[in-house]
């Protein structure tokens, strides 16, 4: 005999834990609270007869049992999907839109699981500037945004704030004497408005040395030598530097990140939690 078949919802908190690297943003992913999420836990490690997370002080890791017990878990919960999708009548879509300096190199992970918890929904992305975005919102031509904290808006929850720097290349050094290089990104952008704001204030000359149309762009000018920009470290590759401090510049604040949304209920709300805490979890590291 094999004993009682395996509680779904306690699988899922598992993976929870195991991809979000935290119990309290696998509570906010299913909706619930961090004391529900540890009884799941428990009951499946009861169930099974070993502990699957060593929790510390500071993260949570994986036991042995629970390592080996993952890639079974996923496709336990995929088989499940699967059959409950034969008799969906139709898919439910969910339009995001994401901001240039919120959408990091784990967005195509994020979505992926996102996908993958549910196959049913289907889900477009759409990348811009907040303020873009945030007009495409109010016109009802995007369920949901996650965007920078905009002028003017103060409605939306808050998701993570995250700390900004002025990085260069490794190698990269300012020639004495002539403004600071800048590379930026093409109006309007909230963090090039910020930075232009400090770095007046500062009393810091400065001049543009490239204006990219995304993130990515800004990022590579950055890399390739062409100057310094204001961006997140999780944008950055490993190597690049933050000059803020020998070059005297000035410190930037930490910027909030929001989400708007009208989704409220529903397998898009289970969605938009998981990514959601997926974000908060990318963002604090």
């Amino acid at each position: 005999m094999m004993g009682a078949p395996l509680d779904l919802d306690a699988v899922q908190a598992f993976l929870h834990i195991a991809e979000l690297d935290s119990f309290t943003r696998a509570a906010e992913a299913m909706q619930t609270t961090q004391a529900a999420i540890s009884l799941k836990l428990k009951r499946l490690e009861k169930r099974l007869g070993h502990r699957l997370v060593e929790r510390t002080p500071r993260h949570v890791q994986l036991s042995a049992h629970g390592a080996a017990f993952l890639e079974s878990a996923r496709h336990l919960l995929e088989a499940h999907d699967r059959a409950l999708t034969t008799f969906a009548q139709t898919r439910q879509r969910l339009t995001i839109g994401i901001s240039d300096h919120v959408a990091g190199p784990e967005l195509p992970a994020l979505i992926a699981r996102m996908n993958a918890q549910d196959p049913q929904l289907l889900i477009e992305i759409r990348i811009g500037s907040s303020g873009d975005l945030l007009q495409s919102f109010d016109r009802r031509e995007l369920d949901t945004v996650i965007v920078r904290q905009y002028l003017g808006r103060s409605d939306g929850e808050l998701l993570a704030e995250e700390q900004f720097g002025w990085f260069a290349a490794p190698n990269w050094q300012r020639r004495a004497g002539e403004p600071l290089p800048v590379a930026t990104m093409a109006e309007p952008c909230g963090v090039r408005a910020l930075a232009e704001q400090h770095l007046d204030a500062a009393g810091v000359p400065w001049t543009e040395v490239f204006v990219g149309g995304g993130v990515p762009a800004v990022v590579a000018a950055v890399m390739a030598g062409l100057g310094v920009a204001a961006l997140a470290p999780r944008m950055l590759p490993f190597g690049a530097v933050d000059v803020g401090a020998r070059l005297g510049l000035p410190d930037l604040p930490r910027l909030p990140i929001l989400l708007h949304t009208r989704i409220r209920a529903g397998r898009p709300s289970d969605a938009l939690a998981a990514l959601a805490a997926a974000f908060r979890s990318a963002v604090r590291g």
